[in-house]
Order: structure tokens, then C-alpha cells, then sequence
């Protein structure tokens, strides 16, 4: 009899104390990882919008420096002379206008190569002069690329324009609550509807909808 009392005790389970316990370390566990979660997509945002400010910045440095436009620059034996970092950087056609067409914007074509190319070069961005094509172009924050246009986006936004792709719904509707309006359809910084994984060229097609974070965007700021 003694035995099998003692075999009832040791099949005893959790106490509501010990339960309670329990439940309260998970809530604490899972409201650590969200808030962790949310402190990196923050960090994110800050990052993509001091990368844009950060460009617009770097090209005028650049004007006043060589009194012509990054990626416009040119011919090649003025480049050259400046010093090695130039050696093996593409110039421009040098007519005093930037042509990065919508859809060279994530590509290097046009002159957006050497757009990326003379900021690296002049040291005011970081990353090697050398680059070219898709290796020239710096990635954001996102995995996705950061790309220069000059093309109308969003109806009527002309201009020079700093692009990112693969930017999350949430974070698109920080960055422009933050540089514009917190309309993606209006203002300096517009967005076009995207796809995970793909380096959507922007569109002058006016954003149908408001943000939405269920989607992906590419995001541009006009300079």
C-alpha cells in the first residue's frame, strides 16, 4: 500500500503556480523576439533613409567639387587624370544632363553605371570604382538594390531620383512618412507596386492605392 502511494506522487504534474510561471517566461520570450523584430526593421527604415539623404548629398558634394553631374562626367582622359581611383571608371558623354532610362534604373545601363561609379571614385560613397553593370549598384537595406533614375515616376515626378527595390509595405510607409507626405502617389518620394524577390523598375503610372504592408514597393526620392 505504502508503495503504490508513493507511485501516485511521483505521477503528480504541474502545479498552477509552476504553470502560470511558465506561460509568463513564454509571453516574456515571445515580446522579446517581436520587439528585437521590430527594433531591426527600425534600424532598416533609418538606414534606407540616411542612404538616400546620404546620395543626394554625395551628388551635390560632387558638383561642387568637378562642376558637373556623377555619371555625366566625363570624357575619359579627364577622368583618369584625377588620380588612380579613376583608372578604370566609365565616363560619361558629358552634355551636362544625367540619362538613366526607368528601366536601366536596376541594371547600370544608361549612364547609372557611371553615375555609381564617379560617387565611389570621388569618395563619397563607399564601394569599389571599379564595379560595373549590376555589381556597381549598391544593395539596400532590404537585400534589393539602390538605383538612379531620371525618368517621370509616379504621373509627373521628373527629375533626378535615388530608388530602392524590395522595400516591405511597413517600411515604405515609414521612409515616406518620414522624407514626404506618407503618400506614395504624391509629393518627392513615390512608390510602385512590386514583388518579393524581383528589382521592379519604377513607373510613371500613378500608385492606385494607398500603402498597403501586405505589399513589396519600389520607392523613389527625387534629389
Amino acid at each position: 500500500m505504502k508503495s503504490s502511494i508513493r507511485n501516485m506522487n511521483k505521477q503528480k504534474g504541474f502545479t498552477l503556480i509552476e504553470i502560470a510561471i511558465v506561460l509568463v517566461i513564454i509571453g516574456l520570450l515571445v515580446g522579446g523576439v517581436l520587439q528585437g523584430q521590430e527594433l531591426i526593421e527600425n534600424s532598416r527604415v533609418k538606414q534606407a533613409v540616411k542612404d538616400m539623404n546620404g546620395t543626394a548629398a554625395a551628388i551635390f558634394a560632387y558638383q561642387d567639387r568637378y562642376g558637373r553631374l556623377p555619371g555625366d562626367d566625363g570624357p575619359a582622359a579627364t577622368l583618369t587624370a584625377r588620380g588612380a581611383s579613376w583608372a578604370a571608371v566609365s565616363a560619361g558623354n558629358a552634355n551636362g544632363r544625367l540619362q538613366v532610362a526607368a528601366n536601366q534604373t536596376f541594371t547600370g545601363a544608361g549612364e547609372a553605371q557611371e553615375f555609381w561609379q564617379h560617387l565611389k571614385a570621388a569618395g563619397f560613397i563607399s564601394g569599389n570604382p571599379a564595379d560595373a553593370g549590376l555589381l556597381s549598384l549598391p544593395t539596400n537595406a532590404w537585400g534589393g538594390f539602390m538605383g538612379v533614375t531620371t525618368a517621370a515616376m509616379g504621373g509627373n515626378l521628373t527629375g533626378t531620383k535615388v530608388c530602392l527595390s524590395q522595400v516591405p509595405g511597413s517600411a515604405a510607409i515609414s521612409m515616406d512618412g518620414e522624407l514626404d507626405d506618407g503618400l506614395g502617389a504624391t509629393g518627392r518620394f513615390r512608390a510602385t507596386v512590386g514583388a518579393s524577390g524581383v528589382n521592379t523598375n519604377p513607373s510613371n503610372a500613378v500608385l492606385a492605392a494607398l500603402y498597403s504592408e501586405d505589399n513589396v514597393y519600389t520607392v523613389c526620392y527625387r534629389i
